[in-house]
């Protein structure tokens, strides 16, 4: 049986219908919404003709027919209109992701909570693998007589700030000793091959207060390394699913938040898709839970080479081309707002 104009003229319209409503589409609603130059009844033969083809589905509470997710993947690939963002939208995106520019993972964070609030549904975004990274720049601040914060910056622009707990004293001057030495130590030197060396009995000062200092610091010196080089995923809008009516019930919601408290199972999922712009739907994703699901996901990009995720999972009813335009122009900017917050720095 072959896909005509006419077909696809008429699953376009009921795929546009049925994410705008919810609800189930039959040839008469077809019929009067929109100008399709046929009558009820060819609509009708034409709907069977496309349920018979995969394309629909036929629930059985309804006369109505809802998209199949081979409907949604052939809309995505062939049918979907690029959506437009409008100028207003663009700057409102660009001005509200840079107002949040602080440390490298809470930008990411709010990246993620204005995904959220601009699509109405959960987003993520998930940190960069910092395995190529390198340090910048190490300091070792006072608080009180037996706590220093101790703040790693990396050239990716993630900062750590540890608070420790000393068992020998220290002064202010004695910190900033150490700090320096530390700082010129590994100072453009990857984190992975630090962690690689035996640092805590390498690293040497001709003082002996300052060599008991080292020993106490040393040890949280490297846990802190092995927590930069985590992967951190930042989840937004999850009671954003109660909003939607493919989860009025209580075990599809509850199937939903499931899935995503398995953080660790659902970052490995991410991180094994490719880069660019990805969108899996219903089916199409591996993990049985995400079956009645679409995941849209997009890269970023820090200094060209590290690379995140950030988008967005919700119902197969999903308003794919807005979704997609918004998931695209906001990855855009969280790459530029990296690279122009390096070029800020190394003009100063």
């Amino acid at each position: 049986m072959e896909l005509t104009e006419r077909k696809l003229k008429i699953l376009q319209a009921i795929i546009s219908d049925y994410v705008r409503s919810a609800e189930p589409v039959g040839s008469r609603t077809l019929s009067k919404k929109f100008d399709l130059g046929i009558s009820p009844a060819t609509i009708r033969n034409e709907m069977s003709d496309l349920e018979e083809m995969g394309y629909l589905t036929h629930p059985h509470t309804s006369a109505g027919r809802v998209p199949s997710d081979k409907a949604y993947r052939l809309y995505v690939n062939h049918l979907m209109e690029k959506h437009v963002l409008t100028p207003v939208e663009k700057k409102l995106i660009a001005e509200r992701l840079r107002a949040n520019v602080s440390e490298f993972d809470e930008t990411i964070k709010h990246a993620a909570k204005l995904l959220s609030e601009i699509t109405n549904l959960t987003s993520f975004a998930m940190t960069p693998s910092q395995n190529e990274d390198t340090l910048r720049f190490i300091n070792l601040l006072p608080v009180d007589e037996h706590t220093v914060i101790l703040m790693i910056v990396s050239e990716s622009g993630k900062i750590s700030n540890t608070a420790l707990r000393l068992k020998v004293p220290y002064t202010e001057e004695g910190l900033q000793i150490l700090a320096k030495n530390m700082t010129y130590s590994y100072n453009g030197r990857k984190i992975t091959d630090v962690l690689k060396e035996h640092i805590i009995s390498n690293f040497e000062t001709d003082i002996e207060a300052m060599s008991k200092l080292a020993e106490n610091i040393m040890p949280n010196f490297m846990k802190t390394l092995e927590d930069m080089l985590n992967v951190n995923l930042y989840m937004d809008g999850l009671t954003n699913i109660f909003d939607i009516p493919e989860y009025n019930d209580l075990e599809k919601a509850k199937s939903f938040l499931t899935l995503l408290d398995k953080k660790e199972e659902f970052v490995k999922k991410l991180m094994e898709r490719e880069d660019g712009m990805i969108v899996t739907i219903g089916d199409e994703n591996a993990d049985t839970l995400m079956n009645d699901c679409s995941l849209i996901t997009a890269t970023y990009h820090v200094d060209g080479k590290m690379v995140g995720k950030i988008g967005v999972i919700g119902p197969t009813r999903m308003r794919y081309s807005e979704i997609t335009s918004i998931v695209e122009y906001l990855t855009e900017n969280l790459s530029n707002t990296f690279q122009l917050e390096g070029g800020e720095e190394e003009s100063e």
